[in-house]
C-alpha cells in the first residue's frame, strides 16, 4: 500500500515514527503537507493536487492536522475520503474534537463522566457560571486552546469573575470547569487505537503548575490503568468517532473524569514513557481495515 502522512513537518517525532512504521511493514510512505494541497471538484470527481501532480494513487492517509489549520486540513482529509481513500481519522471527527464545547456535549450525551462544566454567551453571568460548577477554585478554558495554552486556574470567586470578564471583553469563547483538587496537577493520557487501549502514561505538572502538559514542562511515567479507566477511555473515543485518539483523564474521588479527547495525539511522550510502538499499532489498524476501492464515496455521519 501507499500510505500518506498528512503533516506539515517531516522532521517531527510523530511524523518520523509513522513513516518508519509504514516502511517497516513493507508499505510505501509519503509525507504530504496538507496546506500545499489544492482541491478540485469536477463532474469527473474530486481530486487532490500536490506539488504539480494529482494524488490518485494513495491507498490510506494518516492525518496529523494541527489545531491552527483545522479548517483547511480537514477539507483535505474530506477530499481524500470522497475519493474513497481510507483515513485513520475521519474529517468530521477531527472537527468535533477541536470544539471543546461540542466534544463535552457528545461525551455527556454518551453518559460519560467529566468535570462539571458551564458555558454562556451572556457577559453578565460570571457569578452564575462559577456557581454552576460548584464554586471557586475553577478552571477557565478558551474553546480553541491547545497544549495547555488558554487555560487559567482562578483560585477565588473574585479572580474567576475578573478572568471571565476579561475573556468576554475580548469576545473570546470560554468554558468554566470545576477544579479537581485531588488530581494534584496530574492526568492520564490514554492512547486508543481501533477500539483498544494500546498505551497509557501519567503526566504530572512542574511544581507550582496546575497543567500537566508535557509541552508545559510536565513529566511522564508509565501507569497501569484500572478496568474502569480503560473502559471510559475507549467509550470516549467511540463517542467522538475516533479510531485513533489520545484521551485525557483526571483521577478524582468520584472516579475517572474525561478531560479531553485528542484527534492528533503526539507519539513522542507516550512511546518514550511506555516503550510501546504506537506508530506500528496505527499502521496495523490500516492493514486490518483494507482501504476501500477508489471512487467509493465515504458515507460519514454529519
Amino acid at each position: 500500500m501507499k500510505i500518506a502522512v498528512l503533516s506539515r513537518n517531516s522532521h517531527l517525532y510523530s511524523t518520523r515514527r509513522l513513516v518508519e512504521a509504514i516502511k517497516a511493514k513493507g508499505h510505501e510512505a509519503r509525507v504530504i503537507d496538507h496546506l500545499k494541497c489544492d482541491l478540485t471538484i469536477e463532474p469527473t470527481g474530486p481530486k487532490v493536487h500536490y506539488m504539480g501532480e494529482v494524488l490518485d494513487d494513495i491507498d490510506a492517509v494518516i492525518p496529523r492536522i494541527g489545531a491552527s489549520v483545522t479548517f483547511y486540513g480537514t477539507a483535505v482529509v474530506r477530499q481524500f475520503e470522497m475519493m474513497g481513500v481510507f483515513s485513520t481519522t475521519y474529517s468530521q471527527s477531527i472537527v468535533r474534537s477541536r470544539d471543546k464545547l461540542r466534544s463535552l456535549q457528545l461525551l455527556s450525551g454518551a453518559g460519560l463522566p467529566m468535570p462539571r462544566t458551564a458555558f454562556t454567551n451572556y457577559s453578565k453571568e460570571e457569578r452564575s457560571l462559577v456557581d454552576h460548577v460548584g464554586g471557586a477554585p475553577v478552571i477557565i478554558k478558551l474553546l480553541e486552546g491547545t497544549q495547555g495554552l488558554g487555560v487559567v486556574l482562578a483560585e477565588t470567586r473574585k479572580a474567576a469573575q475578573s478572568v471571565i470578564e476579561a475573556f468576554h471583553g475580548l469576545k473570546a469563547r470560554i468554558i468554566v470547569q470545576e477544579f479537581i483538587k485531588e488530581a494534584k496537577a496530574s492526568d492520564l493520557r490514554v492512547f486508543v487505537v481501533d477500539g483498544k487501549v494500546v498505551g497509557a502514561m501519567k503526566r504530572t505538572g512542574q511544581e507550582g503548575e496546575f497543567r500537566s502538559n508535557l509541552h508545559r514542562g510536565g513529566k511522564a511515567e508509565v501507569v497501569k490503568l484500572s478496568r474502569l479507566e480503560k473502559s471510559v477511555a475507549v467509550k470516549a473515543a467511540n463517542a467522538m468517532g475516533l479510531s485513533v485518539a489520545g484521551v485525557d483523564i483526571l483521577q478524582s474521588s468520584r472516579g475517572p473524569l474525561i478531560l479531553e479527547v485528542n484527534s492528533s495525539p503526539g507519539l513522542e511522550g507516550i512511546e518514550r514513557a511506555t516503550g510501546v510502538d504506537i506508530a506500528e499499532q496505527i499502521v496495523a489498524y490500516i492493514e486490518r481495515n483494507q482501504p476501500k476501492k477508489k471512487g467509493t464515496i465515504s458515507k460519514l455521519k454529519a
